[in-house]
This record gives C-alpha cells, sequence and structure tokens, in this order.
C-alpha cells in the first residue's frame, strides 16, 4: 500500500426501510479537518484521471455503484515512490480511502450504470493547488483498458 493511504471499511445499518451509510466522523483516525463535501457521478467505463493535489487530502467512498480507484506515488523520498496501487470499491466493498496529498488518483467507472463517489476534502477546492493529467499519460505507468 503507498504509503499515507489508509483503507477502512465503513458501517452500514440496514433495515427493511433502506440502509444508513456512515463515511467520515470527526472522532475516526484518518479525519483531519473539514475542507468540503462534493461527488462524482462516473458513467460506466467513464474514466476521471489523473488529479494530483498538493495540499488537500482525500477521503473518498463510493455509496452507490461501484468504481477501480488508482493511485500512484510519485513523491520524491517516498518508501512507495513509483508504486500503482488500485482499489475496487462501492458495492461488495464499503470503504473510506484516505489519500493523502502529492499523491495522484484517478478512478473508472465499472458499475453497469453511474456510479457516485463521495469526497471529503481537508481543503476547499482551489484549481491552483492541484494538478492534472491525462488518463493515457506516459508519466504515469498504468492503463485503464487492459
Amino acid at each position: 500500500m503507498i504509503e499515507g493511504v489508509a483503507v477502512s471499511p465503513l458501517k452500514q445499518i440496514e433495515d427493511a426501510r433502506g440502509k444508513v451509510m456512515h463515511m467520515l466522523r470527526r472522532d475516526s483516525p484518518l479525519f483531519e479537518r473539514f475542507g468540503e463535501v462534493y461527488f462524482s457521478v462516473v458513467n460506466p467505463g467513464a474514466v476521471k484521471a489523473w488529479k494530483l493535489h498538493r495540499k488537500m487530502a482525500l477521503n473518498l467512498a463510493v455509496p452507490f455503484g461501484r468504481v477501480r480507484l488508482v493511485l500512484y506515488d510519485e513523491r520524491a523520498g517516498s518508501a512507495t515512490f513509483g508504486c500503482v496501487d488500485e482499489y475496487l470499491i462501492g458495492d461488495g466493498n464499503y470503504c473510506l480511502v484516505h489519500v493523502p496529498p502529492l499523491v495522484w488518483s484517478g478512478f473508472m467507472g465499472i458499475s453497469d450504470g453511474i456510479a457516485i463517489l463521495a469526497n471529503c476534502a481537508t481543503e476547499l477546492h482551489d484549481p491552483a493547488e492541484a494538478q492534472q493529467l491525462s488518463p493515457d499519460t506516459p508519466r504515469i505507468p498504468y492503463r485503464w483498458v487492459q
């Protein structure tokens, strides 16, 4: 696992009426601070990649559908420099993935229908704080279509 990344199973409380899906609590060891929460709707087979945040940590969960989340560590001096991690999250694996700053991230919808990825970020969105690359960049050793 990439240094600084953490994966934590999330609690779901189900009954005949539906369910409650926990994501992140203030008393969680993964909680740093609150910046904003947003949702990314992902169409089947669509790739949203690559993004790197200089200051923002991500706290990602998929409450609806399923995505392939891929992380790449390009941090000089990191014990996991050059490593790629892949996670299948959402239906069947409801969890929180904490992604520290300076780790590249991207995801692909792998459901039959849409998926919804939620991010409880530690900072407010600031385009100047982020860097983007195209999904097929040769800089990251990962291919979305295998």
